[in-house]
């Protein structure tokens, strides 16, 4: 049965391949992005999230959507980053929510990073969390400005993780008959990373931060397929789920004791 996806940064990367699996499945899909995409919207500006339901529904043709995928995301050492990967993509979700409420089988998820695991800055994350955007812009400015640019996308990867992690189970989205969840990419092979990947001490420098023993860096539509299942009819009962698509760099990493007594 067709569904309607709304799928933010819809023109490149994830998105891209993303809405390319879903329109191959013959579901409908309105893609989201600055420019080129049905609907055009920069998700760094506070006003565009605010019109961006009106758009979608315009989009949709005055009715309601299926499934809300927020994938755009930059990973600059700077506020924008803090703007469109935690702000951007809670709006997009929160925003879009009303339209979800009317299909028969709802669901939404956003794409974190296996970075959510790595070093942040906890003062970040904490003002994230807190929903505080001049707040968390100002310290992003404030960690640029000191050279530690670099903690600003994992920790708006954490702070989007856990927002899912706490959001998913409140009345408004389990009450609500909504699974909400994230994936957790690794290495995705990109025109970021194809630089690094183009030589052996750039491929050693990715797997010594990243490593992923089950067939290494892949590409997007990997991580586009399980955001597929995520959001099809088929998954009735996970939620508040972060899945880790990254060949295993999260058990690398963390070890097999990741629960709490």
């Amino acid at each position: 049965m067709s569904r309607t996806y709304v799928i933010t940064g819809a023109a490149s990367g994830i998105g891209r391949a993303t809405a390319d699996l879903l329109r191959a499945q013959d579901h409908h899909v309105i893609g989201v992005d600055l420019r080129g995409a049905e609907v055009d919207a920069d998700l760094a500006d506070p006003a565009q999230r605010e019109a961006l339901p009106g758009k979608v529904e315009e989009a949709a043709g005055g009715g309601g959507v299926d499934a809300v995928l927020a994938v755009a995301g930059v990973a600059l050492p700077s506020a924008l980053t803090v703007r469109v990967n935690h702000f951007g993509a809670v709006a997009t979700l929160e925003a879009l929510r009303p339209l979800l409420a009317r299909s028969s089988a709802p669901r939404a998820a956003v794409v974190a990073s296996f970075s959510a695991l790595q070093d942040n800055d906890a003062e970040l994350v904490e003002v994230l969390e807190a929903g505080d955007e001049p707040g968390a812009v100002a310290r992003a400015e404030a960690l640029a400005e000191q050279g530690l640019g670099h903690l600003i996308y994992p920790s708006t990867k954490r702070s989007i993780a856990q927002w899912v992690r706490s959001t998913s189970v409140e009345p408004r989205w389990a009450g609500a008959g909504i699974p909400l969840n994230a994936v957790g990419p690794g290495i995705v092979l990109t025109p970021m990373t194809a630089p690094l990947m183009e030589t052996e001490q750039g491929r050693a420098q990715l797997d010594a931060v990243v490593p992923m023993p089950l067939k290494g860096p892949f590409e997007p539509v990997v991580v586009a397929r399980a955001l597929a299942w995520l959001t099809g009819e088929e998954n009735t009962h996970a939620t508040g789920q972060v899945l880790f698509v990254d060949g295993g760099a999260d058990v690398v990493i963390r070890g097999p004791h990741t629960f709490g007594s």
